[in-house]
């Protein structure tokens, strides 16, 4: 007699079995609740550079980047989510995808803001992957090439080293 196609038997074995495309499908992750509400999804197969939430274990509460998926081991290993080993050595600690909600996005993939049906003006530099920290850096530039007195820190090495020379002579 053989079981049915939905017994547990079978149903593992589909699932330690199944082809890297549909383990990507498995490793779906829920969305939170503001992004359910923008994307009208509720769940997204899980990439690197998303930014999840733990919700059980040691590390709960914290939000860290994916840092790599592995779905080999149906496991996502996160920024600063580390084990000690024997060793004494810090090593990345992998987490199951059903401990985690997704807070944030990764847009950065033309194909991946299609997929969730995102208009291109609708994306942050954020999500886009872009740090909103670059922009603020190159503004001051301008303003020391237009003729602005430099930086107190240029100014420094000069002024210590004749106080040196002095000193010696």
């Amino acid at each position: 007699m053989s079981g049915s196609p939905h017994s547990p038997r079978r149903q593992r074995k589909a699932h330690f079995t199944a082809r890297p495309f549909r383990r990507r499908l498995q490793m779906a992750v829920p969305l939170s609740r503001e992004l359910r509400r923008r994307f009208h999804r509720r769940s997204v197969p899980v990439r690197k550079g998303d930014t999840v939430r733990v919700l059980s274990g040691s590390y709960e509460g914290r939000e860290e980047r994916v840092a790599r998926v592995v779905r080999r081991d149906f496991a996502l290993v996160l920024d600063n989510v580390t084990l000690k080993s024997g060793e004494e050595k810090l090593k990345p600690l992998p987490l199951k995808t059903n401990h985690l909600v997704i807070t944030r996005l990764n847009l950065a993939d033309a194909w991946r803001r299609r997929a969730l049906r995102v208009a291109d003006e609708d994306v942050t530099a954020e999500e886009r992957g872009e740090t909103p920290e670059e922009p603020e850096a190159a503004a001051p530039a301008p303003a020391a090439l237009s003729g602005a007195a430099p930086p107190p820190a240029a100014e420094e090495p000069e002024a210590a080293a004749p106080a040196e020379e002095d000193g010696d002579a």
